[in-house]
């Protein structure tokens, strides 16, 4: 390593260092140098920033294959080009184009780090897909026509029918992956696993190409808040893991997650992961006919601020059904301007997410993984919630055969 006398920002951790250690194959190679705040953290981030070393800087929004990106942007022998994947080996990396949208990005907060994306999962035709799930890209049209109407939706008695039995689908898929989750595991298996569970009982995975994401559901590690892409990263023992799990089924969406530990989890995570619980036990007990939609994040809160923890403003929970995302549109944090109230036929999901550190988010260049400013923990529970007339049921509601909570017993 080189010893770098100015001020420069660590590419591995993302703080400001007086004295930095610059990559010395950067240097060789003409790169703009990449500074470390020391030997261990250069180590550690090797696997991700050698990549530097053999692509360039590219427009990510102009890649379509990878044949399309090796052959124009960095000029490997044709040889190569049906050179598969290797989760295990970082030099094959190259070859996945979810890894090339992170080339030259230092704007990590935490420790986590994007792996390989697996190929696109098949749906076979004769599953009812909604209207998103073929268009390349991935365009909800149904949502979009209906964007600019204030209105919330009264669900039909044949479509409570409807959701009540895609809930079931949501909630038997989740507790598959529970059963799932310890060190080792990749995100990626628990997403094919999913995938084909929600298959195998007629439905769809309506994360699946919504708006172009790539996988069948979410799994948020650690200090990502939301939409984290599952990928081929084993689990460790320490990390928190949330899986969001949404089926289309019978023309109906459902939509719930819970967040795990991963073996055993430092007391800080097990507080994190009891608060975010609660937020969410809390809130669903004040839902019924009268009630202010605004009103559930003055209760989630009061529960964060006793805490010392903070909530997501970024992201809310939402009206579902016949479309994944609709009105009412549900902040979980108090002061919000939230329109409406809640009355009988009202389907909605309360899903907060509560962070260990500071409130703000970024995201990171696949345009999908929310991850919190200061790469401190996050953790989330979801419910799709439909108010009766006298009180609320919980569409997704656990079994008596669901695993249990473990962090409510540590």
């Amino acid at each position: 390593m080189t010893n770098g006398q100015k001020s420069n920002v660590c590419e591995g951790c993302n703080r400001n260092v007086l004295t930095s250690l610059a990559c010395p194959q950067c240097i060789k190679l003409d790169l703009k140098p990449s500074y470390f705040c020391s030997q261990a953290c250069f180590r550690q981030n090797w696997p991700i920033h050698k990549l530097k070393h053999a692509i360039k800087p590219v427009d990510t929004d102009k890649i379509v294959t990878n044949r399309e990106v090796i052959n124009t942007n960095i000029g490997v022998d044709d040889n190569l080009l049906n050179q598969s994947i290797n989760p295990k080996d970082p030099r094959t990396w190259i070859y996945c184009p979810h890894i090339r949208k992170f080339a030259n990005y230092v704007g990590f907060t935490g420790d986590l780090r994007p792996y390989p994306l697996s190929p696109l999962r098949k749906v076979p035709n004769y599953i009812v897909k909604p209207d998103y799930a073929d268009d390349i890209q991935g365009r909800p049209f149904s949502e979009i026509k209906k964007k600019k109407d204030v209105k919330i939706d009264i669900v039909t008695p044949e479509q409570i029918n409807a959701l009540r039995k895609c809930c079931l689908i949501g909630r038997e898929a989740l507790d598959l992956a529970a059963t799932m989750i310890k060190p080792g595991v990749t995100t990626d298996s628990i997403d094919e696993a999913i995938h084909n569970f929600i298959i195998s009982k007629g439905g769809y995975p309506s994360p699946l190409n919504y708006w172009n994401f790539p996988k069948s559901c979410c799994t948020s590690v650690n200090e990502v808040i939301c939409h984290g892409i599952p990928d081929y990263r084993p689990l460790e023992e320490g990390d928190i893991v949330n899986v969001d799990i949404t089926v289309y089924y019978e023309g109906v969406h459902g939509d719930l997650n819970e967040t795990f530990p991963v073996g055993k989890i430092d007391e800080s995570s097990i507080n994190l992961l009891r608060t975010a619980y609660k937020c969410l036990d809390e809130a669903i007990k004040i839902c019924k006919p009268g009630t202010l939609y605004r009103d559930i994040g003055r209760v989630i809160n009061r529960i964060t601020d006793k805490n010392n923890m903070s909530v997501v403003r970024t992201y809310c929970g939402h009206g579902i059904g016949t479309l994944f995302h609709c009105n009412p549109n549900v902040p979980h944090y108090k002061n919000n301007k939230a329109i409406g109230v809640m009355k009988a036929g009202h389907v909605f999901t309360i899903e907060p997410m509560i962070n260990l550190g500071r409130c703000e988010d970024i995201t990171w260049p696949d345009n999908w993984t929310a991850v919190t400013i200061d790469g401190k923990r996050s953790a989330q529970f979801e419910h799709t919630l439909l108010i009766t007339d006298t009180g609320v049921e919980v569409l997704t509601k656990r079994l008596l055969s669901s695993p249990k909570l473990a962090f409510l017993n540590f």
